[in-house]
C-alpha cells in the first residue's frame, strides 16, 4: 500500500525560527500651523491644551503669529505650551507636517515644500484640477478630514461638525425669530399657557439627531422627516422618547411645513442635496417663519435657499426668512478648535509611536481612507471620477 504524498517538502517539516515583529521606531514630529486666511475662517487645528500633550512627547510646533486669535486662544496661550510663534509664513508652510483647517490656496501650495505631509479638509466641491496637480508635482502626501474613518466606520471629523451643526441650527433659529427684519417673535421654550414652537427637521442623520435634542431641550414639538425608515427609527432609539416621525411624504410634508415656525433641512446627496422643499411649499408657510438649510454647502434642500455669509446670513423668499451660510461651525470657532483637536491629537501621536504617517497608515486602516494623494500620486476614486484622472489604490502603494 502507498502512502499518500505529502502536501509539505521536507524543509517545510523541519521546525522553523519564530519571526517576531519588528519594533516600531517612534519618530519626531515637526508640526506647522498658519493662520487660516480663508473667508470668515476663524478655527484651529489644535487647541494649547493639545498642543502641550504633544509638545510633552517630544515633538515640536510651529504656530504663525495670531493663528488661534480669532478662536480665543493667544499666542501667550501656545508659547507657553511649548510651541514656536512665527511671524514667517514661509517658515510655517516649510515643516515637513503641515495641519490646516481649510484646504491651501494656491498661493499657500506653492509656500509648501516638496515630499510634505498635509492635514486637512479637502471640501471637493470647491476645488479644481490644477490643485491636484501641483501636490503630484510636489510628490505631497495629503490626507483630508472628510474621509478619515473610525474602527466602527463613522467619520469622526464629519460627525463633529455635524452635532455642532445640527445644535447650531436651532440656536440660530431661536436668534432669527427675534431679531431677524419681520420675525414672529416667538421664543424658544415651553412657556406655561403658551403653544409650543413646532420644528420640522427633514433628514435624520447627525445633523438632525442633534438638532431635534437641541429643539426638544428648548420645549419645541418636533416632527421629523427622512426617506429611510432605517434612519427614523434609530433617531427615535438615540433620543430616548416619542416623536413624530415620517417618511417624506408632500402632502404630509406640507402639511408639517403650513403649520410650523421653524425648518431645518439636513439631507444629503452623493453629489447635490436633493431637492425636497419646491418654491410652492415654501409659499404656503407662515409669514415669519425659519428655514436654516445646513444643506446649502451641497446646494440646498429647499429650492428658495440662496449661499449667503456670516456678515448678512439670512434673506427673505416668500415672506419666509432663510438663513443659508454654508460653514455652520465656523460661527462657533473654539467649539469647533477644541472637538477637531480632540481629534487630530490621538491620531498626530499614534503616527509620532509609528515613526511617521506612511508607517501608522500601515497599521490604521481608518487613517488610510483619509489619503487621497500619496507622494503625489492621486489615491481616491470618488476624485478621481469626479476630475476624469486617474489613481492608483493606496494598498498597492505601501504594501
Amino acid at each position: 500500500m502507498t502512502q499518500p504524498k505529502s502536501p509539505f517538502t521536507k524543509a517545510q517539516l523541519i521546525p522553523q525560527e519564530e519571526t517576531l515583529e519588528i519594533a516600531r521606531k517612534k519618530g519626531d514630529l515637526f508640526i506647522g500651523i498658519p493662520t487660516e486666511n480663508h473667508f470668515q475662517e476663524k478655527r484651529i487645528c489644535l487647541t494649547p491644551d493639545a498642543v502641550g500633550a504633544i509638545v510633552a512627547n517630544g515633538h515640536k510646533i510651529l504656530i504663525e503669529k495670531g493663528a488661534g486669535n480669532q478662536a480665543g486662544f493667544t499666542d501667550q496661550d501656545y508659547s507657553e505650551a511649548g510651541a514656536q510663534i512665527t511671524e514667517d509664513k514661509k517658515k510655517v508652510f516649510g515643516c515637513p507636517l503641515l495641519l490646516k483647517v481649510e484646504p491651501p490656496t494656491a498661493e499657500e501650495l506653492q509656500l509648501i515644500q516638496p515630499k510634505t505631509v498635509l492635514v486637512s479638509a479637502l471640501q471637493l466641491k470647491t476645488q479644481e484640477s490644477q490643485y491636484f496637480e501641483i501636490l503630484a508635482k510636489k510628490k505631497i502626501t495629503a490626507l483630508a478630514f472628510e474621509f478619515m474613518k473610525e474602527a466602527d466606520g463613522s467619520y469622526p471629523v464629519v460627525n463633529a461638525l455635524s452635532e455642532i451643526a445640527g445644535t447650531a441650527s436651532i440656536l440660530i433659529a431661536s436668534e432669527l425669530m427675534v431679531n431677524a427684519p419681520k420675525g414672529n417673535g416667538l421664543l424658544f421654550g415651553n412657556i406655561s399657557g403658551v403653544p409650543p414652537v413646532e420644528v420640522v427637521v427633514i433628514g435624520a442623520g447627525t445633523v438632525g439627531q442633534y438638532a431635534i435634542r437641541a429643539a426638544l431641550g428648548l420645549g419645541a414639538n418636533v416632527k421629523v422627516f427622512d426617506s429611510s425608515i432605517a434612519k427614523l427609527r434609530r433617531v427615535q432609539t438615540k433620543i430616548g422618547r416619542p416623536i413624530a416621525t415620517s417618511t417624506i411624504q408632500p402632502k404630509n410634508l406640507l402639511k408639517a411645513l403650513r403649520r410650523c415656525d421653524v425648518a431645518i433641512g439636513a439631507v444629503r446627496g452623493k453629489n447635490r442635496a436633493p431637492v425636497i422643499v419646491t418654491n410652492e411649499m415654501v409659499e404656503k408657510m407662515k409669514r415669519g417663519a425659519v428655514i436654516i438649510d445646513v444643506s446649502i454647502d451641497m446646494g440646498g434642500c429647499f429650492e428658495t435657499t440662496e449661499m449667503t455669509t456670516h456678515d448678512k446670513p439670512t434673506k427673505t423668499r416668500n415672506g419666509v426668512i432663510h438663513y443659508g451660510v454654508p460653514n455652520i461651525p465656523a460661527r462657533y470657532p473654539k467649539t469647533a478648535s477644541v472637538s477637531l483637536s480632540n481629534i487630530l491629537t490621538p491620531y498626530l501621536l499614534e503616527m509620532a509611536e509609528c515613526g511617521g504617517l506612511e508607517e501608522s497608515i500601515r497599521f490604521d486602516p481608518g487613517l488610510r481612507n483619509g489619503i487621497y494623494c500619496y507622494r503625489g500620486i492621486l489615491t481616491q476614486k470618488t476624485i478621481a471620477d469626479w476630475f476624469d484622472m486617474n489613481y492608483s489604490d493606496i494598498n498597492l502603494l505601501i504594501f
